[in-house]
C-alpha cells in the first residue's frame, strides 16, 4: 500500500477484502476446522453460557491489543477465537485482520450471542493523520504480544547430537582477545576436511551457538534433542580458502599445508562470544500470526525445561517452557493446552500408620504452542495460578 499522508477513513469491509491476499502471504493461516466452526456458529451465534461473565456490550480495539485479550473479553476461553469470529463472518472476514479503531458490538438474542462491527456492517475505521508506509495487514492486531516470543523464533535451537559438533567454529579474534564483541573481526574454520564457505544462495549471516544441553523426557528419561544456547550473530566476510602452495621436496609436487580461516564480523551479541562457539546459517525471517485453537487429537505432554537465563525452578506467566511433544506427535503452532500441576505425595500425619497419599492433580492455567521441532515444542505460558515446573502435564483444554 502506498503511503497515506492525510487524515483518512477506510471502510473495514474494503480493508479486509484488500488485505486477505496479504494475510495469506504473511502466514496468517485459517484452518479448515476453524473455517467450519465459524460457519456453524455464524448460523445462530454462540450460547450465552459461552460468554465471559462480564462480557462488554461494545469494545473499541486499541493499539497494543491482542486477539487473545479481545477474545477473552467476550468469551470464557480465549482460544475459542474462531467462534468469536464466526459471530459475524461478513464483517470480520479474517480473524487475523482486526484493527485498532474498529468497534465490536455484542448482540444477545434468543439465548445466543453475535458479534457485529456496526448496525449496518459498514463501520469506518479512522487512521491518525501521519504518513504511513505499512500495509493494511501490518496494522492488524496480533494474536499475542509478539515481543514475548520473537527472540524464541531464532533462539533456542533444538538439534541432534552431532549438529553443533560438525558446524563451523570460531577460533580467534584479530587482536587476540579472549572474548568477542559486536564490531569485532573474528576468524572461523569449518569441520575437518570441509572449509567454511557460504552455503547456497550466498548465505552470509550466521547465528552463533554454544554447547547443547540435552532435553530429557521426564517420563521416559529419553533424550529428545539438544538445546543449543544462542549467543549472537555474525556476518561472513571472507570464506575459508587454501593457503598458498608450498614447494615440496625435490621431485615432489607442491602441496597445500593449511587453510586460511574465514573472516566474519560480529553483528550482535546476546552475551560474551568466545572461541569454539559454533556457527549455523541464519534462517529466513518468518512473519507469523498464531490462531489459538484446541488440538483435534488427544494431547498428553510434560514440561521438559524452563527457558530462562536464571536457574529458576518455576515458570511464570509469559515465560517459555519446552515440552516433550513435537511435530511427529502432531503439535502445531497456535495449539492451546491446559497446564496441570501434579499432585504431590505426602505423609498423612493423622494416620497412625503414617500412610503415604497422592494428592489430585490441579488445573493451573493455559499455554500456547508457538515453535515446533521434531520431538520438542516451545510453548508460551499465557496465564498461570502457581509456578510451572519440569514434569507438569499439559492436556487438551476443557
Amino acid at each position: 500500500m502506498k503511503a497515506i499522508a492525510s487524515t483518512c477513513a477506510l471502510s473495514v469491509g474494503l480493508a479486509l477484502a484488500a488485505a486477505s491476499d496479504a494475510a495469506q502471504a504473511q502466514n496468517y493461516p485459517i484452518t479448515a476446522q476453524q473455517q467450519a466452526t465459524a460457519q456453524q456458529v455464524a448460523q445462530q451465534g454462540v450460547p450465552l453460557s459461552a460468554l465471559a461473565p462480564n462480557a462488554p456490550e461494545s469494545y473499541t480495539v486499541r493499539k497494543g491489543d491482542t486477539l487473545w485479550r479481545i477474545s477473552g473479553l467476550f468469551l470464557r476461553q480465549p482460544w475459542r477465537w474462531p467462534e468469536l469470529w464466526g459471530m459475524n463472518m461478513q464483517a470480520i472476514a479474517n480473524p487475523h485482520l482486526i484493527y485498532p479503531g474498529q468497534t465490536l458490538y455484542l448482540e444477545r438474542s434468543n439465548g445466543y450471542a453475535r458479534l457485529r462491527t456496526s448496525a449496518s456492517g459498514n463501520e469506518t475505521v479512522k487512521l491518525s493523520p501521519r504518513v504511513r508506509s505499512e500495509s493494511v495487514s501490518d496494522l492488524a492486531v496480533p494474536t499475542v504480544q509478539m515481543h514475548l516470543i520473537e527472540p524464541f523464533l531464532a533462539e533456542p535451537l533444538v538439534v541432534q547430537e552431532l549438529t553443533l559438533a560438525q558446524a563451523p567454529r570460531l577460533i580467534a579474534t584479530a587482536d587476540e582477545r579472549l572474548f568477542m564483541s559486536p564490531g569485532d573481526e573474528v576468524y572461523a574454520r569449518g569441520p575437518e576436511g570441509q572449509p567454511f564457505v557460504a552455503e547456497g544462495d550466498g548465505q552470509t549471516m550466521y547465528r552463533i551457538f554454544r554447547s547443547a544441553t540435552p532435553l530429557v523426557d521426564p517420563v521416559t528419561k529419553e533424550v529428545l534433542g539438544y538445546e543449543a544456547q544462542y549467543v549472537g550473530k555474525a556476518e561472513l566476510l571472507v570464506e575459508e580458502a587454501p593457503a598458498e602452495q608450498q614447494p615440496g621436496a625435490e621431485g615432489e609436487k607442491p602441496r597445500n599445508t593449511s587453510f586460511v580461516p574465514a573472516t566474519l564480523h560480529i553483528a550482535h551479541a546476546k552475551e560474551e562470544i568466545r572461541a569454539n562457539d559454533r556457527l549455523l546459517p541464519e534462517p529466513p525471517r518468518q512473519f507469523r500470526s498464531f490462531v489459538p485453537h484446541a488440538p483435534v487429537d488427544t494431547v498428553d505432554a510434560r514440561v521438559v525445561g524452563i527457558y530462562t537465563s536464571n536457574a529458576m525452578r518455576y515458570g511464570t506467566q509469559h515465560q517459555v517452557v519446552s515440552i516433550n511433544r513435537g511435530e511427529q506427535d502432531g503439535m502445531q503452532p497456535g495449539m492451546v493446552l491446559s497446564l496441570i500441576t501434579q499432585g504431590r505425595q505426602l505423609v498423612d500425619k493423622t494416620d497412625p500408620q503414617r500412610a503415604t497419599v497422592q494428592l489430585p492433580d490441579q488445573a493451573n492455567g493455559t499455554a500456547m504452542v508457538f515453535r515446533v521441532f521434531d520431538r520438542v515444542s516451545y510453548v508460551l505460558v499465557m496465564d498461570v495460578r502457581r509456578g510451572v515446573q519440569v514434569g507438569d502435564r499439559l492436556q487438551n483444554p476443557q
